[in-house]
């Protein structure tokens, strides 16, 4: 059933969030036109921004294996940065420090909606499912969290939004302050292992491997988010693009599209490759590789699709409104699946639906 538009507004929330988030880097770059190349003649830099994690595996294949390199060809240099949440990245497009990046839909949403369907537009999908509730096994009701500390990778991430919205449906308040019933804490991924462990916090909503690093830490899964939607997907990772580079080098977009959807048939067609990769290049960036084994545990939840499954994250969108992180916003022109659909079509594939 197709929705009808919402009204258009800036979240003060959003502003906080974005405000108030810090950057992290493989690389500097500076924010003068002259660094994607501009108007220019000569070599685009295209600068992609990722988060090293299994979520965001066609990203990671994609860089590790050299398919986005590929694809681009000589005349685009790619430049990449990693982040820890969305807001982050999506603060470093504000400020002219990336040209695009992978993430999930809720900051995708505030971003559109703090430039007013400016800034960003989705130009694929990437991946779907990968996330989790898990708590204390002691837990096994919802009920039992009453009292109790839960973390997110950060306030207004799109797991953050999941989780407040689950609890108001169960009956539950949450506040932006860490108050109400269940006292939410946004905290890195990277921390979550040991403040669970330490006992710190009772529980986590996070994406993998997280979901099973927590598990064989002592936790159990209390909530499958695949479980919540219908026929189980919903978008955890979309690719997006700023609309300044999109509008100054179409070409370098449509090729990053390529090596997207190259990507995503490396890591469903290789499992076995695209696992050891994405072990391989998170050890390269913190300092030692993801156990094999757990990525192989997480494999099997998630959904490397190429759709964005616009559907969820307009649905996403009415659960942020919900629990007072965001104001409604009118999503129209958010998408520009045109090279999406012209590569899908050139190699035979169904192309998606323009929302």
């Amino acid at each position: 059933m197709r929705r009808l538009p919402f009204r258009r507004l800036v979240s003060l929330a959003t502003l906080a969030v974005i405000g108030a988030a810090t950057m992290g880097t493989t690389a500097a770059c500076g924010d003068d036109d002259s660094a994607t190349g501009g108007g220019d003649s000569g070599p685009v830099t295209l600068r992609l921004g990722y988060f090293p994690n299994i979520t965001h595996a066609p990203a990671v294949v994609g860089v590790e294996k050299g398919v986005f390199a590929e694809k681009l060809g000589s005349d685009i240099k790619l430049e990449t940065k990693t982040f820890n949440a969305g807001p982050a990245a999506i603060e470093a497009i504000f400020s002219g420090a990336l040209d695009a990046t992978y993430i999930g839909p809720n900051p995708t949403v505030n971003a559109f909606s703090k430039s007013k369907g400016e800034a960003v537009r989705v130009i694929s999908g990437a991946a779907s499912g990968g996330v989790a509730l898990v708590v204390k096994p002691e837990i096994t009701s919802v009920e039992q969290l009453r009292g109790k500390k839960i973390s997110t990778p950060q306030l207004g991430n799109t797991q953050d939004v999941a989780i407040r919205y689950w609890l108001k449906e169960k009956g539950l308040k949450t506040t932006k302050e860490g108050g109400g019933d269940v006292k939410i804490v946004p905290q890195e991924n990277a921390q979550t292992v040991e403040t669970f462990t330490s006992g710190a916090i009772d529980g986590a909503w996070v994406p993998e491997p997280f979901v099973s690093r927590l598990v064989n830490a002592g936790g159990k899964v209390l909530v499958d988010e695949r479980d919540l939607w219908p026929d189980k997907k919903f978008v955890i990772t979309n690719l997006i693009v700023s609309t300044k580079f999109l509008k100054a080098h179409p070409d370098a977009v449509k090729k990053l599209v390529e090596g997207q959807v190259a990507a995503n048939d490396f890591v469903n067609t290789k499992p076995d490759e695209a696992q050891q990769a994405i072990s391989d290049h998170i050890g390269k960036i913190t300092g030692k590789p993801l156990d094999l084994k757990l990525i192989k545990q997480a494999w099997p939840t998630l959904l490397f699709t190429n759709d964005p499954i616009a559907s969820s994250l307009k649905t996403g969108l009415d659960h942020a409104v919900a629990v007072e992180l965001t104001q409604p916003v009118n999503l129209d022109g958010l998408y520009d699946l045109k090279y999406l659909n012209e590569v899908l079509k050139t190699q035979g594939q169904a192309e998606v639906t323009q929302p």
